[in-house]
């Protein structure tokens, strides 16, 4: 594992039910069984308030407001990496997140499944109103994240065990 001057933070994205929490969460416990130091920020929980911001349907700017103030927190606690579960739709938006916590050295790893197993998942995790909506949204995230997400590195999740995703996923990153 090379170790750099910055804030190694792996932003992991990818559309509605592609298993970015299940993901982060592992990769969690893969690094502490290595015993390396690090954050795990589920991102969506951060900006979970309403009314959004105007022009914000996605409450972006208060999610990256609250990373910004709990960074410093787990900065000043001696935390050096970040792993954030959240859909990054454009390169533009990786600006904000370099801005939350500086010295950032920031690397996406996109998360992917196919369409059927997208919808399924969502299927079998939304039980409420947001059913009809989450699936649009996740189909068009999925063809949208394939044209221009940004993206370092592609991991499939389709058919596969979460310790071997999030392996993948952190050798590719080269935290391991």
């Amino acid at each position: 594992m090379t170790k750099t001057s910055g804030v190694p933070v792996l932003i992991v994205s990818g559309p509605v039910g592609v298993g970015k929490s299940s993901v982060v969460h592992e990769m969690f416990d893969q690094l502490i069984d290595r015993d390396i130091a690090h954050a795990v920020i589920d991102l969506d929980a951060f900006g979970i308030s309403w009314p959004y911001g105007e022009g914000d349907p996605y409450n972006e700017r208060m999610a990256l407001r609250n990373l910004a103030s709990v960074w410093t927190n787990y900065a000043a606690s001696g935390i050096d990496r970040a792993i954030i579960a959240r859909v990054v739709e454009a390169e533009a938006d990786l600006a904000a997140y370099a801005e939350a916590i500086p010295g950032a050295e920031i690397q996406v790893c996109r998360l992917v499944a196919s369409v059927d197993v997208l919808k399924e998942r969502v299927r079998r995790r939304e039980v409420g109103s947001s059913y009809e909506v989450l699936v649009r949204r996740s189909v068009e995230l999925a063809e949208s994240l394939d044209k221009s997400g940004p993206t370092d590195f592609v991991v499939e999740t389709s058919g596969r065990e979460l310790a071997e995703i999030a392996v993948e996923a952190l050798a590719k990153a080269g935290w391991l």
